[in-house]
């Protein structure tokens, strides 16, 4: 799968945000309408959602979202109790990971993805700061699909806050110290809306 010709420009020069111990870089328009279409029904079709559970209280709960985890091989991933093995790159995947990385300034070795059907699906609070990813990890955040608001707060202050509405097609850096100091979570939203895919590229340090 190739969308490097027609479709593909230059992506926007994105908007560097400047937090409390914390970098970002959003790019509303990284990848074009045309091609986030495709990149979205190919996604949809071609990788293996599965809905994981996870312990809480003592009870299994489901992940109120789809996931999947794909990358070079020996690179498992442990969060909320569960380890994932990596499938392996899909080329679409790959098309996208190698877009991306010019622009983050670092190389990827996986990515979890994350399929919200409807306004009902989420993702709670939480920092990607498994030991996995190393002190100040580079996390690469592209988004297919319905937008959706993706909410910041301080750890240690919850007064100190932040939004970003990801919109289709939109690439989102995530750098510096910002997983120690900040969590982030993607709330539901009683609008009638379609569904949403997001890949965030890690490196997964052995």
């Amino acid at each position: 799968m190739s969308l490097q010709g027609s479709l593909f420009e230059e992506p926007d020069a994105g908007n560097a945000i400047h937090l409390k111990n914390g970098e970002l870089a959003y790019y509303p328009c990284f990848f074009k309408p045309a091609e986030s279409d495709v990149y979205y029904q190919t996604l949809l079709d071609t990788i293996d959602w599965k809905q994981e559970s996870m312990n809480m209280y003592g009870k299994q709960m489901l992940f109120p979202r789809l996931m999947a985890w794909y990358g070079d091989a020996a690179t498992s991933y442990s969060f909320s109790g569960n380890t994932f093995e990596p499938r392996p790159w899909t080329a679409a995947l790959q098309e996208i990971r190698d877009r991306i990385t010019n622009v983050a300034q670092t190389s990827f070795n996986s990515v979890l993805l994350n399929l919200y059907r409807s306004g009902s699906d989420s993702m709670g609070w939480h920092a990607d700061d498994e030991p996995e990813l190393g002190p100040r990890p580079v996390i690469a955040s592209v988004n297919f699909g319905a937008s959706r608001r993706f909410l910041l707060r301080y750890k240690n202050d919850h007064h100190l806050k932040h939004e970003i509405l990801l919109e289709h097609g939109s690439l989102l850096v995530m750098k510096g110290t910002l997983q120690q100091y900040w969590e982030h979570q993607v709330p539901k939203t009683n609008r009638q809306i379609s569904g949403r895919i997001n890949l965030t590229f890690r490196f997964i340090h052995p």
